[in-house]
């Protein structure tokens, strides 16, 4: 059954499949996803053993990394076998981290994919947390962090072309995986090969199930030294080999070992922090108040939220992907400071509401990832009235941002500096100087500077950053005066549900208000706009709006409000070495933050990075300079 034609972005075509005695065989392809007899063994025979795995893994230093490329996703077995073998030649190596790069046209969905992995009982710890993880199925790039940073899958779900062309890495080992040659030639394409040994350097290794004359030559063309072996079971001889050339093998590239020093510890800053810490990169976390997220992130509530676009185009895409990564990355601290309640995004407006249909029109996403529902089943999934229809995020929330910035923030190598308020950075021969108010400095390899609107003030530029602060009143509502939600509401302004005796909502939008104080006005604003959106909301009258508490922040947005994560440039666009800039994450820092301080991540540390091409020209720093245009 085709269904390519009817799709709609970003929604990615399923497999077909068909189970012959509890073995998925794909329809399309007419081949099995993996041996009927023993799969696993076959994985370790062909993958594991001919690409010299353990012997590598072992011989590893830390910290370091290793990046295995796959062609063909499957059913993840070759990815949860290379992970288990990983787990026990590293045991000892904390700060190894393993990468593996998959490419998959046609997925299977979460519970496909539990059903094939279901016939390994002794790989269930590792992919019972797999399919807890696994993205919703949208084209594009998808990061999946396991074994706290250890092991890192990025995810392709797309053409493999395509997919290759867009994401910059370096395999160390490749599995040529994917169907038969003979069913699934595009698969095995001379493009898609060339591909494989642009993304190869010197000593990379390969090894392939198939032994088609048609795959060793165009190997070998490629400049692969190719062997024939002896295949597993009933499959005579299978392919084998490595990238030769006479040119040197570089270097391998290593995390930093001298502190990296992080500037701002809201939370941009401290989710970076905690990146960088559980690679084992020492952080000097450095901020003007007394305690991590005072500023911005001080809020007592947050929701999980984006607002995704008419058009599926590469912002939204990178809203979709940064959401998406966020509701995996908070999952560990459910009860803690992450609350997934899910999400109503309400059409309170006419212009609203014909913007939802047109989005709905446009778009195909995942119901696990959203879904449109009628103002009755938004009021049964809420527990109040909803008087208007809306789009439902069932695996959104809200957070406590000052908790979990306080949390990201606890680790063994993250060394806070409070009451450091830095006059002046200055760029030395082995790395940069910051220096305190007080006259004091701290000397590291590396910065980032990631202090919201500040960030202007005190990066190392000559150029004008073009960074604005925006204002940001929110009202804490007594839990007693209100009806409170099941679930996070948003619409012209949000609502949570209640935590510790209150609700909040909000926020604010002042463009040219500097006012670090709640006002009374502010508050009148919120609850006026929150009646429009809820009018049965209050169980009782509603206090005035002198009577309510709330609190003021300013967020840091850029003239083209999408974030910024990378490195800092001059206005000419020349790289200013070690620094690096982390901001205008503006009211969605708790969406953007995860995904960005991933990518920040791999770039301090030299790893496959978690974003594509395309969505890295997104945050580029040298957006924040007039007039350029960024290639």
């Amino acid at each position: 059954m085709a269904v390519t034609e009817t799709l709609k972005p970003p929604a990615t075509e399923p497999a077909e499949l068909i189970w012959q005695d509890g073995v998925p065989e794909s329809a399309r392809f007419g081949d099995v996803y993996f041996n009927r007899h023993d799969g696993l063994a076959e994985t370790r025979h062909v993958f594991i053993s001919h690409n010299r795995l353990c012997e590598r893994f072992e011989k590893l230093p830390s910290p370091g990394h290793f990046v295995i490329g796959e062609t063909g996703f499957g059913s993840g077995l070759s990815f949860l076998t290379a992970w288990a073998d990983w787990k026990q030649q590293t045991a000892n190596q904390k700060h190894t981290v393993l990468h593996f790069i998959s490419f998959e046209r046609y997925p299977l969905t979460r519970e496909e994919l539990k059903a094939a992995l279901s016939r390994w009982p002794e790989l269930a710890p590792l992919s019972d947390q797999l399919t807890s993880q696994y993205p919703p199925l949208m084209n594009g790039v998808h990061r999946l962090v396991f074994e706290g940073g250890r092991v890192r899958l990025t995810l392709f779900f797309g053409e493999i072309l395509h997919g290759l062309k867009q994401l910059p890495f370096f395999a160390d080992a490749w599995f040529l995986d994917g169907f038969d040659p003979q069913h699934n030639p595009q698969m095995w394409s001379d493009e898609v090969i060339e591909s494989v040994r642009a993304h190869s350097l010197p000593g990379t290794t390969f090894a392939t199930f198939t032994a088609v004359g048609r795959v060793r030559r165009s190997l070998e063309a490629a400049g692969f030294e190719v062997r024939k072996l002896p295949g597993f079971g009933r499959k005579r001889e299978m392919l084998a080999g490595a990238l030769t050339t006479d040119a040197d093998i570089p270097a391998p590239t290593i995390a930093p070992t001298d502190p990296v020093a992080i500037i701002g510890a809201g939370i941009a800053g401290t989710l970076l922090a905690r990146n960088l810490a559980e690679r084992g990169v020492p952080v000097l976390l450095i901020d003007k108040a007394a305690n991590a997220g005072s500023a911005a992130s001080g809020n007592a509530q947050g929701a999980l939220y984006a607002k995704l676009g008419i058009e599926y185009n590469a912002q939204a895409e990178l809203a979709a992907t940064a959401l998406s990564f966020s509701q995996r990355y908070y999952r560990p601290w459910k009860d803690d400071f992450w609350h997934p309640t899910g999400l109503l995004q309400l059409a309170t407006t006419e212009k609203e509401s014909e913007r939802q249909r047109k989005f709905c029109d446009r778009n195909q996403y995942p119901e696990d990832f959203l879904t449109p529902v009628t103002a009755r089943q938004a009021s049964e999934l809420a527990g109040i009235d909803i008087p208007v229809e809306g789009l439902w995020f069932p695996r959104s929330g809200w957070l406590e941002p000052a908790k979990a910035c306080a949390r990201l923030a606890t680790h063994s190598l993250i060394t806070p500096l409070f009451d450091f308020e830095v006059q002046h950075i200055e760029r030395l021969e082995s790395g940069w100087s910051i220096q305190n108010t007080d006259g004091t400095h701290q000397h590291v390899s590396k910065l980032v500077i990631a202090c919201g609107h500040q960030t202007a003030e005190i990066a190392p530029v000559t150029g004008t950053l073009r960074l604005k602060p925006i204002r940001g009143q929110v009202t804490h509502l007594p839990e007693s005066t209100v009806n409170p939600p099941a679930t996070v509401i948003c619409g012209s302004k949000y609502l949570n549900p209640v935590a510790n005796g209150q609700a909040t909502t909000g926020a604010t939008f002042d463009l040219r208000n500097d006012n670090p104080e709640a006002t009374a006005e502010g508050h009148q604003e919120n609850m006026d706009e929150l009646l429009r959106m809820l009018p049965n909301l209050p169980a009782t009258g509603l206090p005035s709006a002198e009577d309510l508490n709330g609190r003021v922040a300013f967020r840091c947005t850029t003239h083209d409000y999408q974030p910024v994560a990378g490195e800092l440039r001059t206005e000419s666009g020349d790289k200013v070495e070690g620094a690096y800039l982390f901001t205008g994450l503006g009211s969605k820092g708790l969406v953007w933050g995860p995904l960005l301080a991933e990518y920040l991540g791999d770039l301090l540390c030299a790893q496959p990075p978690c974003l594509p091409n395309h969505l890295t020209r997104r945050v580029d720093t040298r957006r924040l300079y007039a007039k350029r245009e960024i290639g």
